[in-house]
């Protein structure tokens, strides 16, 4: 096969003529944007310890009010990426975000879907939408486009969550931007209460609005259960994962990124299939070894690690006697509906 011309081998006044007219030549870039086999993965398989984040966020704490913060966040950048970058992928942000009792972050909404993943402490609401939701440990709070949300803290301890948004894709579109409001209104209802029981939907009698996020908390408890519940109807060998889906439609629960609960039984190794989409690991509880190729991280509870796609991933329980709970974050909603989903051996 015949190299592709070099840019350097063009004359310079060549190239100072294309410039002068905005213009590139294709034949020498083309590799570097439709490379042979697999693509160019910026994205490094990184791990962000708990231990070494809680003490940093909890001083932040300490030297920033949340009046200057308005959202006070410790970004979980990815080296490959550039750290100014602030994205743990192409396409997801990740961030550790505190709430000191009595604080309230205001209200506001964006163009980037969020969810929360709630990782430590008590007392603390999100109101999304008008809606009220509590933050419990494991708990994963839905803040989707569009929609007014705030944070509140009644207890007496920090609360601490991770976000996960599709900032760098809506920011790569040049549609990223936010707008401020004021303390919302708390209307009557808890969606995860109306779609408590798998296969019974809600049906309405009369006429009412028709949300299209009608679930906007997934409480740690019942993905637990599930989970366990799972776990005792498959073979000891099966992967054991529930995925957060829209209960009215069984689409993923937010349309760019996918959500899921992860149980590893005492003892487990599991090699996951390799996938086009980018992953992120969070330990809810127990530890669990990751393995991206030929990198291994020990993943303690809380902990956070990101692993690039088209890579071999192994998962193994760090316990021999306890499960061990991960939630998992990914590309693949975004992945199928550009078409570019794909598995590999």
């Amino acid at each position: 096969m015949n190299e592709l011309g070099r840019l350097e081998d063009l004359p310079a006044d060549y190239v100072a003529a294309l410039k002068a007219q905005n213009l590139v030549p294709l034949w020498p870039n083309l590799r570097g944007v439709l490379p042979p086999g697999k693509p160019t993965l910026h994205t490094r398989a990184t791990h962000w310890p708990y231990a070494a984040i809680r003490p940093l966020l909890i001083q932040a704490g300490e030297i920033t009010p949340i009046e200057k913060a308005e959202r006070r966040v410790l970004v979980l950048a990815n080296p490959g990426h550039g750290l100014e970058k602030m994205q743990a992928s192409a396409a997801m942000y990740l961030g550790m975000q505190l709430l000191l009792p009595g604080e309230w972050a205001p209200s506001h909404r964006h163009t980037p879907n969020a969810v929360r993943m709630v990782v430590e402490g008590e007392g603390a609401w999100s109101t999304v939408d008008g809606e009220k939701c509590p933050m419990l440990r494991g708990d994963l709070i839905l803040t989707p486009t569009g929609l007014w949300h705030e944070h509140g803290h009644d207890g007496t301890v920090p609360v601490i969550w991770l976000d996960v948004l599709d900032l760098p894709l809506v920011y790569y579109m040049e549609t990223s931007y936010h707008v401020n409001g004021g303390r919302q209104e708390v209307t009557p209802g808890q969606g995860e209460r109306s779609y408590a029981r798998g296969g019974l939907l809600p049906t309405p009698v009369f006429e009412r609005s028709n949300k299209a996020y009608p679930m906007l908390r997934y409480p740690w408890a019942d993905a637990r259960a599930a989970l366990e519940s799972l776990a005792a109807n498959q073979p000891p060998e099966q992967a054991v994962q529930i995925t957060y889906a829209n209960p009215q439609t069984g689409a993923h629960a937010e349309n760019i990124l996918g959500f899921y609960a992860l149980m590893l039984r005492p003892g487990q190794t599991l090699t996951l299939p390799t996938r086009s989409p980018a992953m992120v690991f969070h330990v809810i509880e127990g530890s669990a070894h990751v393995q991206v190729t030929d990198q291994n991280f020990l993943l303690a509870e809380a902990d956070t690690c990101c692993a690039p796609g088209y890579t071999p991933v192994t998962l193994r329980n760090a316990s021999s006697t306890e499960a061990t709970f991960l939630f998992i974050a990914d590309e693949t909603p975004l992945h199928q509906k550009l078409g570019v989903y794909e598995t590999r051996p």
